[in-house]
């Protein structure tokens, strides 16, 4: 009688990973403490970049467009899972969770797409210098991060879309943190999930030749950087670059994988840890792996809290 109620509910439920109270509390504080490290390396990087005038280069345009893509996506997601683990009881609207995945996926969309245009940025400053200026001018800045936008709202709008066709046939309870996408397909019926599934395909490939135009890139400025006489510079650029491709690498893997096996039955252990791969840490790690290895962004911060100390 439960099941049935679950399945013929309008909304879904998600399943607790630990039927242990203080377990779910340590769980919900980790996830608090991950959202407000996050939330705060990404507020940070997107006030500086916007208020110092040190901080107006492509770069740090790109990077500031990239923390807030971050910081959305991890307020998607993670605050609705700490207040069901404390205090709420695991219920998510349709709507809802339409919402959830409509906003979810165009964040994740958006941050590859910057993350290319970003690893271009980087090419274009190391391999061609002197023509740095003419490519990367303000005018083709503005209109790479408006594409980038705009493309953000097309993976939201055909999972959404697709999704309104499927019936679900088993009970409504989501084994994961956020309302998405491979989850529902593991409630639908036989058929149901093709169209969804196609759209998963084409979006995969879309991510991984952004992924392959990222890779050129860096094989272009790791062979460009080997040829310079300075060690001192070549470590720093390694520094930067290598950080940044693991994660780059993380986020789609992990992601890729999910979203194109959505009805294998994977220990729901695997599959949460996956989600939390390409949903939370990617957001978390990218202001801690394009800060603290920038002298300029650590030398401003810096500066920042010099003076609220000073007007304190």
């Amino acid at each position: 009688m439960i099941v049935k109620n679950i399945t013929t509910m309008s909304g879904f439920l998600f399943m607790r990973f630990s039927d242990n109270h203080e377990l779910q509390i340590l769980e919900a504080l980790l996830f608090l403490v991950t959202y407000l490290l996050g939330s705060a390396g990404n507020f940070i990087i997107i006030t500086i970049t916007t208020l110092d005038p040190q901080l107006q280069s492509p770069m740090y345009y790109f990077l500031k467009h990239l923390s807030i893509l971050d910081l959305s996506s991890l307020s998607v997601t993670v605050p609705l899972y700490i207040d069901n683990s404390l205090v709420g009881s695991g219920y998510i609207s349709y709507g809802q969770c339409m919402l959830q995945i409509f906003f979810f996926t165009g964040f994740a969309w958006g941050e590859v797409a910057i993350l290319t245009v970003m690893s271009y940025d980087r090419y274009v400053a190391v391999c061609l210098p002197l023509h740095y200026e003419v490519i990367m001018c303000p005018r083709k800045c503005r209109w790479a991060v408006t594409a980038v936008w705009l493309s953000s709202g097309i993976p939201g709008t055909l999972y959404v879309a697709t999704i309104f066709s499927i019936k679900f046939c088993r009970a409504k309870i989501i084994h994961q943190f956020f309302c998405d996408v491979p989850q529902l397909l593991k409630l639908s019926c036989s058929n149901d999930h093709l169209v969804v599934m196609g759209v998963a395909d084409f979006l995969s490939t879309m991510a991984f030749a952004c992924f392959i135009g990222i890779i050129i890139s860096y094989v272009h400025i790791f062979s460009t950087v080997l040829r310079m006489p300075s060690a001192e510079s070549r470590s720093k650029v390694f520094s930067t670059c290598l950080p940044h491709l693991f994660v780059v690498s993380l986020f789609l893997s992990t992601g890729s994988f999910a979203y194109l096996n959505p009805t294998s039955d994977s220990p729901t252990a695997l599959e949460f840890l996956f989600s939390v791969f390409y949903a939370v840490i990617p957001p978390t790690l990218n202001p801690l792996i394009y800060s603290l290895r920038n002298e300029t962004i650590k030398s401003v911060v810096r500066k920042l809290l010099f003076s609220m100390k000073f007007a304190g």
